[in-house]
């Protein structure tokens, strides 16, 4: 099953890091946000990935190029320029970068890949949130109901700290707790074939028009993650996430 990563945004509201590389790879524990993702599809087996690529994506290119190189020992002959890769700590992931253009929206990226999924169900997910998504659940949940598509539906993370008070008196306090109150779109889909022919063109945004047009038609269904799930939006997001890896206790870290 085939995993699409929206990797060609803007991230302009992340404009301190995204300046000078794109978002997916803005890195958390020394590794691109993009590579926590995979390695969260790779623990459930999933990992034949379709990375969609826009802005500044050479720089995806070159990071999945060099990966075996930057991740294993080298012995270079000098004079015949050979050269003896060994103790690789490669994983066995097979990745396709594909450029979907700089301004194509996220349903447009997915429709663009659209000859190189066959006709099985696949995955989509974005290149900048993290969760820790039972993803073999998800995938479950989706065949159980033989509708189209499937959106994971979180509870949001408070903008500002929470406040429980007894008349003057703070008695808890949370940092940018989840919200008991609503669901919304924490991205981690899977999708059959047909979801495509809702998507028309590359100005397509797949949280517009097409999400709204299968839940019209009954064809969308939500699987609720009552877990861990941030996305790496703006700069306090980033360093939020990089404290919980720094901790050891990452909540998404696969085991």
């Amino acid at each position: 099953m085939k995993v699409i990563i929206l990797a060609g945004g803007l991230g302009t509201r992340l404009a301190e890091e995204t300046s000078a590389r794109p978002k997916p790879m803005v890195e958390i524990g020394g590794k691109p946000i993009l590579w926590h993702i995979m390695q969260l599809y790779a623990s459930h087996g999933f990992n034949d990935f379709l990375i969609a690529c826009g802005y500044k994506g050479e720089m995806i290119k070159e990071y999945f190029h060099n990966y075996r190189i930057h991740n294993s020992d080298l012995f270079l002959n000098l004079k015949d320029g050979s050269c003896k890769v060994a103790n690789s700590t490669v994983p066995d992931w097979q990745v396709g970068l594909i450029d979907t253009g700089l301004n194509t929206l996220t349903g447009g990226r997915v429709r663009r890949l659209q000859n190189l999924l066959g006709n099985e169900t696949f995955l989509v997910t974005y290149g900048d949130g993290l969760a820790d998504i039972d993803l073999t659940a998800l995938v479950k949940f989706h065949r159980s109901h033989g509708k189209l598509a499937t959106v994971t539906a979180v509870s949001p993370v408070a903008r500002f700290g929470s406040l429980e008070l007894n008349g003057d008196r703070v008695t808890r306090f949370a940092e940018k707790p989840q919200t008991a109150e609503g669901r919304i779109n924490g991205g981690f889909f899977v999708f059959e074939p047909k979801v495509l022919d809702y998507i028309s063109g590359d100005q397509i945004a797949l949280e517009g028009e097409p999400l709204e047009r299968l839940a019209a038609d009954g064809q969308l269904m939500a699987y609720r993650h009552s877990g861990f799930w941030h996305p790496m939006d703006t700069l306090r997001d980033k360093q939020f996430l990089e404290s919980l890896w720094a901790s050891g206790k990452a909540p998404w870290k696969a085991a």
